[in-house]
């Protein structure tokens, strides 16, 4: 218990340090093209509730820690680079590397997704080589993926607590150690954050919160996948997963870059549907909670009618959150 206080109390006083000398430490966000708010805003909360759980493992859980160092020192590696990215805004190139070494450091120490499910009794294995190169992929992936999540008040945090929160019940279910505590320190030092973040927002967490929990999210993914059906994880981090699909298929079918920024995420879809940031914060949390429960319970299940789920719920939402269906309404009306 005296770990959790800590976590809390330190997240606190480290973002109203961070808060007010905002300024001075260059953490303001300038709102762009792309931003919902018009004001300038303080960002880097992620430097304080990261910083506080670092700190509170030395204190009251050194040997937690000490076991599983490559795993934190992993971590930090994410969390400095979003430091940099948040401070002098750092190329792409860096962050590449960072979360390079990063992964490397935890492939070094036997995290890798060596299967992708048992199909019509046939379990799909990857040979060593793949599966370095898949697991790559994977981490890097889904931490940009979280991080092009961050767009509303209140959501990349929110999101992440329910995904963290599947990650704990299925940690307690097969006592699994690494689970249990690395889920539930982010829960704590997230649901302090969102005191501050949730609309309206008083500080944003920035690219040291938002790469640091994506990085967070693959590695409790890996760890899952020890217990449950590969294709049942999908689930549990559907939402950010999803949204990158969608905006990178929208982008290709448009001609444009995959990976130039642009307004066609799912947040900004129900935001220009209702102009209400907490409504679509909510609905997209409940849509998380939604996938997660479902993850929760076909974790054992037949990975092949899993996937088919899967697939249909992405078609599903790839029609749905169409940002051209409005354009097409008002072109079908003029004729």
């Amino acid at each position: 218990m005296q770990i959790y206080i800590s976590i809390f109390i330190l997240t606190i006083i480290g973002i109203l340090i961070i808060k007010n000398n905002a300024t001075s430490f260059g953490l303001i966000d300038e709102p762009n093209a792309r931003s919902i708010h018009t004001e300038l805003i303080p960002r880097g909360a992620g430097i304080a509730f990261v910083l506080s759980i670092f700190i509170s493992l030395l204190f009251f859980e050194y040997e937690h820690l000490k076991t599983y160092y490559y795993i934190y020192i992993a971590i930090a590696l994410v969390w400095i680079v979003g430091i940099l990215d948040d401070t002098i805004d750092t190329s792409p190139k860096l962050k590449f590397i960072f979360i390079f070494v990063a992964a490397t450091l935890l492939l070094m120490n036997d995290y890798t997704i060596v299967t992708l499910g048992t199909y019509f009794g046939y379990e799909i294995l990857l040979p060593t080589w793949l599966a370095y190169i898949f697991t790559f992929i994977a981490i890097a992936g889904y931490t940009n993926a979280l991080n092009l999540m961050d767009g509303l008040d209140g959501l990349a945090g929110s999101i992440t607590v329910v995904m963290l929160a599947t990650f704990l019940a299925i940690g307690l279910q097969h006592q699994d150690e690494l689970l249990i505590y690395l889920s539930s320190f982010f829960i704590v030092s997230l649901l302090t954050f969102l005191f501050f973040n949730w609309n309206p927002a008083k500080i944003f967490m920035g690219d040291s919160g938002s790469l640091t929990l994506g990085f967070v999210i693959a590695i409790l993914t890996i760890q899952t996948s020890n217990y449950i059906s590969p294709t049942a994880i999908l689930f549990i981090i559907a939402l950010p997963l999803l949204d990158t699909f969608i905006v990178m298929v929208r982008r290709h079918q448009r001609g444009k870059s995959l990976f130039e920024a642009d307004k066609n995420h799912l947040h900004h879809f129900l935001y220009h549907v209702k102009g209400d940031v907490k409504f679509s914060v909510v609905m997209l949390i409940l849509m998380q909670a939604i996938f997660s429960i479902i993850g929760f319970q076909v974790q054992n299940a037949d990975d092949f009618i899993s996937l088919v789920l899967f697939v249909l719920l992405f078609y599903t939402y790839f029609y749905l959150f169409d940002q051209r269906l409005k354009r097409r309404i008002k072109k079908k009306k003029k004729k």
